[in-house]
């Protein structure tokens, strides 16, 4: 049976999620029962989601929301990286919080499972094009990568370099895998 990891790029979700529909959040969706689906047949080694932890003292219930999507997360065997988050200032003045070192931990932890032959196949969900290479030097490695993703935020070089693809795109997918209230707690 093929070994698959599962690499999450937790800032590119969100993003992705929104794209869809504004008024959509990541912390509704259910990582796992989606995962399940699209690793049918596989033999699911890991998972990993990458993310910064949010300001509790910018926005409270947002914070929450953030920790119990975090909990249910590890609750469900996925291994959650939290990155740094940094505060950027624009030319007009206004700040916003970025996460750092995400993107660098996803591809390194992919390497090093990779090299530790933890994997046959990978599964990224970003389409971020910074991750070109990566998929590049996987396939030197004899690994095989999917790309996961939302239609308004792949890059088409990442598209064109992972082996194959499983796009994310629909209000009617996203709304099959969004978790009920009863179910978030």
């Amino acid at each position: 049976m093929i070994r698959v990891s599962v690499f999450i790029d937790g800032a590119n979700f969100c993003y992705g999620v929104k794209s869809v529909r504004e008024t959509y959040s990541d912390f509704h969706f259910d990582f796992g029962k989606y995962i399940k689906k699209i690793t049918k047949g596989y033999r699911l080694i890991d998972v990993y989601y990458f993310t910064a932890t949010l300001k509790q003292t910018l926005n409270p219930k947002i914070y929450i929301k953030h920790q119990k999507m975090l909990t249910r997360l590890r609750k469900a065997g996925f291994n959650v990286i939290l990155c740094k988050r940094k505060r950027i200032k624009d030319d007009e003045g206004n700040v916003r919080h970025q996460i750092k070192e995400d993107d660098i931990r996803l591809a390194l932890q992919m390497q090093k499972d990779a090299y530790d032959n933890k994997f046959d196949e990978a599964f990224l969900f970003s389409g971020d094009g910074d991750f070109v290479p990566l998929p590049e030097f996987l396939r030197e490695k004899g690994k095989k990568v999917c790309v996961c993703f939302f239609q308004k935020t792949i890059s088409d070089t990442l598209l064109r370099a992972c082996d194959y693809y499983c796009e994310i795109i629909t209000k009617k997918v996203l709304n099959k895998f969004f978790l009920r209230e009863s179910e978030e707690d």
